[in-house]
């Protein structure tokens, strides 16, 4: 076979959605392309070019003129994305949110191939460790990016955090020089007090930003949105309007004053963390816990010790389910109350009956979810389901 036969061949690796992405992009320019699905490992001799998904769209986006931003972190990405794309479509601009959240890159590209020329069409790009083990795009390649915060993650599959934070922060090399900021080292604030006539808090506000948590991404959409030019008053509005995303600090219910909260998205320990810091505190004089958490699914390799503070400062109780209820509870059970639930939809039951005015039970799983759903949003539409049944035996 020559050379230029076997160059003009893809072989796509996965027939999701990214797969099935990519493979148009590639038939789209001419080449032959095979599939192979279900593989766990794939061993590329030194002779095999190997490209994500990620870096062969954002190529062919770069080749057709739209300009691109880039945010990656360990939590609070899709929503960052999402806000910023919302931002720049009330600008004026046309947006597109894709990677991770959003449409595959490879489908963006495709379906800008024969659109006119524009300026004003830009992608909002959420990068992931996963893409980035196969990504190598040049300096330039996005106008802006933002590492919203490094954190314990996907151990499992990376090994090690230093192997996993380095991967995050690849993407700092494929930005316009000056405009990648590592959040978690990089002061947003005081830069972005230089530039807003009325300072950072103002834009986020009131919205679903303001609190200690996210207040941090807050700052790097509204770096990334200074840097594709567009305005305070626009920003402000985008930070007003924003709704949340399914499945993020999401209350389903409220029965009998105990709130009911989805936060299924919390796949990892400091994703856990952080869900339980944004339950608002009761009463000043109160105990400060108020907060009933189911946990557990499959473990991906993060420390469950990390959680133990905030447990300790804010948890009435934990509901275990899941393959990592006994090894949760082994790690909290002498800072908090825990109970090996298992399933679901036994841990709302058991919280829903001991629940008091005033609590939150909030599902904030800290794992994957894959070995009782299909997905987190399964999951999560599943806990919230359970609580409407749970809510209609009191009426």
């Amino acid at each position: 076979m020559s050379a230029t036969s076997t160059s003009n061949r893809v072989l796509v690796l996965g027939n999701g959605s990214s797969g099935k992405a990519a493979a148009a992009l590639a038939e789209s320019q001419g080449r032959q392309v095979e599939f192979a699905d279900g593989v766990g490992l794939v061993v590329a001799s030194p002779g095999v070019r190997v490209m994500s998904e990620l870096e062969y769209g954002c190529r062919e986006l770069k080749r057709l003129g739209v300009k691109m931003l880039a945010v990656t972190g360990s939590k609070g990405k899709s929503s960052v994305v999402k806000l910023v794309a919302d931002a720049l479509n009330l600008a004026g601009f046309h947006a597109t949110p894709c990677g991770n959240y959003g449409l595959p890159v490879s489908e963006l590209a495709l379906s800008l191939q024969h659109a006119a020329p524009s300026t004003q069409q830009w992608a909002v790009v959420e990068v992931s460790s996963f893409m980035m083990e196969t990504t190598n795009l040049p300096p330039g390649t996005f106008e802006a990016a933002a590492i919203l915060n490094l954190q314990e993650d996907h151990l499992d599959r990376h090994g090690s955090v230093e192997v996993y934070h380095a991967l995050k922060r690849r993407l700092l090399a494929m930005t316009r020089p000056g405009e990648a900021h590592d959040m978690t080292i990089y002061d947003g604030h005081r830069f972005l007090e230089s530039v807003c006539k009325d300072g950072p808090d103002e834009l986020y506000d009131g919205s679903y930003f303001d609190n200690p948590v996210l207040s941090r991404n807050a700052l790097a959409a509204c770096f990334l949105l200074f840097a594709a030019g567009v305005d305070e008053k626009t920003i402000r509005r985008a930070f007003l309007a924003f709704e949340p995303l399914p499945h993020r600090m999401q209350t389903v219910a409220e029965i009998d004053g105990v709130r009911y909260v989805d936060d299924s998205k919390a796949t990892s320990i400091a994703a856990l963390v952080a869900g339980v810091k944004m339950v608002p505190k009761p009463w000043v004089f109160s105990s400060g816990r108020n907060v009933r958490l189911i946990a557990g699914g499959l473990p991906k390799g993060d420390d469950p010790k990390i959680a133990l503070p905030i447990l300790t400062e804010r948890v009435k109780k934990v509901y275990l389910i899941g393959q990592s209820a006994e090894l949760f509870c082994s790690a909290w059970k002498d800072a908090v109350d825990c109970e090996v639930c298992e399933t679901l939809d036994r841990a709302v039951e058991t919280a829903r009956r001991e629940a008091e005015k005033g609590d939150t039970v909030l599902l904030s799983p800290g794992t994957a979810s894959f070995d009782q759903f299909q997905s987190f949003g399964e999951r999560g539409d599943v806990f919230a389901s359970l609580v409407k049944k749970e809510g209609q035996k009191t009426t």
